[in-house]
């Protein structure tokens, strides 16, 4: 990259930390790094990892993937798959009994499934599955659920695993009938459960053994040992009434003891830790078609496969994000659809995902190009900014 795209860049994300929305806090940190055919072509870190304590940002810093982790989820269920582990039509229920006899939310009543939940539903979320979110009918039993979760957790200190997680949320009713519609949901840790009961293995373990050892990811985990917590980025969260970003006191997603020890639940939807050079080198892996410096993790057609929208019109219709315009999905990722519907220049075919905390990733196969954004701020900063960031890295490409 030339010094005026350089510029650029420094001047996008600087505007970001400066906050060109709600945010006047320009010392919490952010990181990027940009990929272009398997050299990383530009590095930089900003700010502070921990403001408190006077950490900055660093290239080693830890960071909250939250939805990042999905991808990873993704790439494990189909490393299964190749094994005759796993098959994409096998029902949810046929390894977890919370997810036999479903009933489905309607205006009315509660509803038989018309068809079992399936591997593949919960990769592509359409299987039905919600988040807690009592904001509609539907989203009501899961957060009564998750509610109970938190207080046995804090009252109790009686932790759910990853497996009885699982079927608890198979036993919340379904917003539709699975295939019918697509909806974001728990769906990711439900695949990290039946991962469990394929394996014999926790879920961490089996992405340790399988991903993180092999690709050489040695600061990806569901949580951070003592000995590098030095390193870990402190969570931010905008606070109206003072106009500061102040360290963020709780979590959501069933998610607990805030990465400082191994939880019993390991959420394949929003659970892992990581560093900036530990996911490149998992996107790596996925652009070179499963193979990262020798190694093999996945099969040329299974990245293919992968890396396609999976959704049809009617389910299309449902995934109604605005910044998902132009994308379809597939295995846990959105997938570019349409370049001319998406407000930001890229290829059709480029995919990833982000997180709830603002942290970003695309992958995009035509142009063998990666894109990785870090900042830790409860809710992010909004879509815009990461399409500047986009648009600027698509500008440098000759």
């Amino acid at each position: 990259m030339n010094d005026e795209i350089l510029k650029r860049l420094d001047c996008a994300i600087s505007s970001t930390l400066q906050g060109n929305s709600d945010t006047p806090d320009c010392n919490v940190g952010a990181a990027i790094a940009v990929i272009h055919e398997g050299k990383e072509v530009y590095r930089k870190e900003y700010g502070y990892a921990d403001k408190e304590k006077g950490i900055r940002m660093a290239p080693d810093s830890i960071f909250r993937c939250y939805s990042m982790t999905k991808p990873i989820t993704s790439a494990a269920v189909m490393t299964l798959v190749e094994k005759g582990l796993l098959s994409l039509d096998d029902p949810a229920g046929k390894y977890l009994p919370g997810f036999q006899n479903q009933k489905v939310f309607t205006e009315k009543e509660l509803v038989p499934v018309k068809n079992e939940v399936t591997i593949q539903h919960l990769m592509d979320m359409t299987a039905g599955v919600n988040y807690p979110d009592a904001s509609f009918p539907a989203g009501q039993p899961m957060q009564d659920m998750i509610d109970t979760y938190y207080r046995k957790l804090l009252e109790e200190d009686t932790p759910t695993s990853t497996y009885d997680l699982a079927n608890l949320i198979g036993q919340q009713p379904l917003k539709f009938q699975p295939g019918e519609a697509w909806n974001y949901g728990f769906c990711a840790d439900v695949l990290g459960a039946i991962i469990e009961v394929v394996t014999q293995k926790s879920f961490g373990q089996y992405l340790k053994e399988t991903i993180f050892e092999p690709l050489g990811m040695v600061d990806t985990d569901f949580y951070v040992p003592e000995e590098k917590q030095n390193r870990f980025c402190q969570n931010y969260q905008y606070m109206p009434e003072t106009q500061t970003l102040e360290p963020c006191t709780w979590q959501h997603l069933g998610l607990s003891y805030f990465h400082l020890k191994k939880p019993a639940f390991e959420s394949g939807g929003a659970g892992l830790v990581s560093t900036i050079d530990d996911y490149s080198k998992f996107a790596q892996m996925m652009l070179q078609k499963g193979t990262f410096n020798g190694v093999r993790i996945l099969g040329r057609k299974t990245v293919e496969w992968m890396t396609r929208n999976h959704l049809n019109e009617k389910q299309l219709a449902a995934m109604d994000w605005e910044q998902l315009t132009g994308y379809g999905y597939g295995n846990l990722m959105r997938v570019m659809i349409d370049a001319g519907q998406a407000y930001s220049l890229g290829s059709e075919g480029e995919y990833g995902w982000d997180g709830w905390l603002g942290c970003y990733v695309s992958m995009d196969p035509k142009e063998n190009l990666a894109i990785i954004y870090v900042i830790q701020k409860c809710g992010g900063n909004g879509f815009r900014d990461v399409r500047t960031i986009r648009n600027i890295v698509y500008s440098a490409l000759e």
